[in-house]
């Protein structure tokens, strides 16, 4: 059976849980890739990471994240040569005020079901991100540079999964040779 096609393509759907409010307070595990997976941020040598200057903007845009989106801080975060891992944790006030029995947080969430992007939201943030690495390659000559359309998240529930999330995260440049990620281990 085929997708029915909007507008003369097919739809992708999103990956995204369909119910989470990605604007919520909470930690997430996040990896984003280059298109076609090419290595714009430079090369593992010896287990350690050596930026591009491509990589070098990435991470330092990444560092920058709480800079532009408020009760957003980074965790741990590496740039490998094709793709971002990283833990953003969004952690805003709770609101304890009732209106009429409901919570004003539930309220404004449910006044906003329906708004396609949420400001402050996970997608805010990543799509903030790509689009400032993606203009600084433009306005400086690295017009091949491009990211793929989507990114992957994790929602992390837990305090051990955030310790092994934090360990696959510091090993990652260690363990590039076996990497998925790694073009060349497609041939082995």
């Amino acid at each position: 059976m085929t997708k029915p096609k909007f507008q003369g393509r097919y739809r992708v759907e999103s990956t995204r849980l369909p119910n989470r409010n990605y604007a919520a307070n909470g930690s997430y595990f996040v990896t984003i890739c280059t298109s076609d997976r090419l290595h714009f941020f430079g090369d593992v040598i010896t287990g350690n990471m050596q930026l591009s200057t491509i990589g070098e903007i990435a991470q330092q845009f990444w560092a920058e994240i709480p800079n532009h989106f408020a009760y957003t801080y980074t965790d741990i975060y590496v740039v490998m040569p094709n793709h971002v891992h990283g833990i953003i944790v969004i952690d805003r006030p709770t609101n304890v005020e009732t209106h009429h029995g409901a919570s004003l947080a539930l309220a404004d969430d449910e006044f906003n079901k329906f708004s396609p992007l949420k400001r402050n939201s996970l997608q805010a943030i990543i799509n903030a991100y790509k689009s400032s690495v993606t203009r600084w390659c433009r306005k400086n000559g690295y017009e091949d540079f491009a990211w793929q359309p989507r990114f992957y998240d994790h929602i992390i529930r837990a305090d051990g999964s955030l310790d092994r999330i934090r360990e696959y995260i510091i090993n990652n440049p260690i363990k590039w040779d076996k990497d998925k990620n790694n073009h060349t281990n497609l041939w082995m």
